[in-house]
């Protein structure tokens, strides 16, 4: 099924039409008048934000449960109340395996639609259009529904500094937005918190503000945008907005000691995240897409050894609940879908 909120005049390649472009140094094509028109217009005003058109499906991204097969995950998820489950299909750490992708990705998509969930998003390694797998696998999720993936990571080089390195990787991102364009798919960048390429955040709109919002983009993470900019985030924000099609949703607090800070994954509304100015934001600059709630605390993650998988299913669940609760409710007050 060809995915619904695709362009309808987005035209269709296979691998071969579209390896044959790249090779003849034509891969930013089918992107051309696109990106020409956004480079013309960057001096007189961004492109506009995505609209909300309909409520956000609030997914659970998959990590945690990669202890239950797909369809077992997608099962837990529904029963928490959940819209959707953000799968991973990466080879670290799969629902699905990049590699079988073809076979295995409508299958696991079959089970959440089962269990009466949406998969809008998934999570990938991509980082290149002409990577092994990374045509199918996206050809495979563009048709069976798949709306935005996130990309896989990219490192900055210490030999060719920050502006060497972000030129570096922009030729992948302009071909890994033909594909997309091709399929009907968005891609995005997590603001990962870190020194890799997406963590100080205004990096991004260097390597995005010549590219077509509509098929790549940013994934934002505000508990990461917290961590690397804790009074500045609200500006990245505005400066990202026309490339946010998908969110990402955690909490955490630090702990303090001498000269020495670290980060405390926590559930949501315990930590230091501050969700009403964040929503309140998100509202006003018309930020919408699919939503992906993280569980990166305990029990999910550095449970402790003698609590029983019985007891540990038992609090994730109820953990679950609580932080979908307190996003419902967030939302909510800031007048949100």
């Amino acid at each position: 099924m060809q995915n619904p909120s695709a362009d309808p005049t987005a035209s269709t390649c296979t691998r071969r039409d579209f390896v044959a472009r790249l090779a003849a140094g034509a891969a930013a094509l089918p992107l051309a008048g696109a990106v020409a028109t956004t480079a013309a217009a960057a001096d007189k005003k961004p492109p506009a934000a995505a609209k909300p058109a309909a409520p956000a499906t609030i997914h659970v991204f998959s990590k945690p449960l990669h202890m239950f097969p797909a369809a077992e995950a997608a099962k837990v998820v529904a029963e928490c109340g959940y819209g959707g489950i953000d799968y991973t299909v990466r080879t670290g750490q799969p629902h699905v395996l990049p590699a079988k992708a073809a076979e295995e990705l409508p299958r696991a998509i079959d089970a959440a639609r089962a269990a009466g969930l949406k998969v809008e998003m998934i999570t990938t390694e991509i980082t290149s259009a002409r990577a092994e797998h990374t045509e199918k696998l996206l050809r495979t999720a563009a048709q069976h529904g798949v709306k935005v993936y996130r990309f896989g990571n990219w490192n900055y080089d210490a030999k060719l500094g920050v502006t060497g390195s972000l030129e570096k990787i922009q030729p992948a991102l302009k071909e890994l937005a033909a594909l997309n364009q091709s399929l009907g798919i968005h891609g995005a960048i997590q603001n990962h918190a870190g020194a890799r390429v997406g963590g100080p955040i205004w990096d991004l709109h260097h390597l995005l503000k010549d590219l077509d919002p509509r098929w790549v983009g940013v994934q934002y993470d505000i508990r990461h945008a917290i961590v690397e900019g804790a009074q500045s985030w609200p500006l990245a924000l505005k400066l990202l907005a026309p490339w946010i099609r998908c969110t990402d949703i955690k909490d955490f607090k630090w702990q303090q000691s001498p000269g020495k800070a670290t980060i405390e994954n926590v559930p949501l509304g315990e930590g230091v995240v501050p969700f009403d100015a964040y929503f309140k934001l998100v509202k006003e600059l018309g930020i919408a897409g699919p939503i992906s709630v993280h569980l990166e605390y305990p029990p999910f993650e550095r449970y402790p050894a003698t609590l029983s998988a019985s007891d540990r299913m038992t609090q994730m669940k109820a953990l679950m609940k609580k932080d979908l609760a307190f996003l419902k409710t967030q939302r909510a007050k800031a007048g949100l879908a």
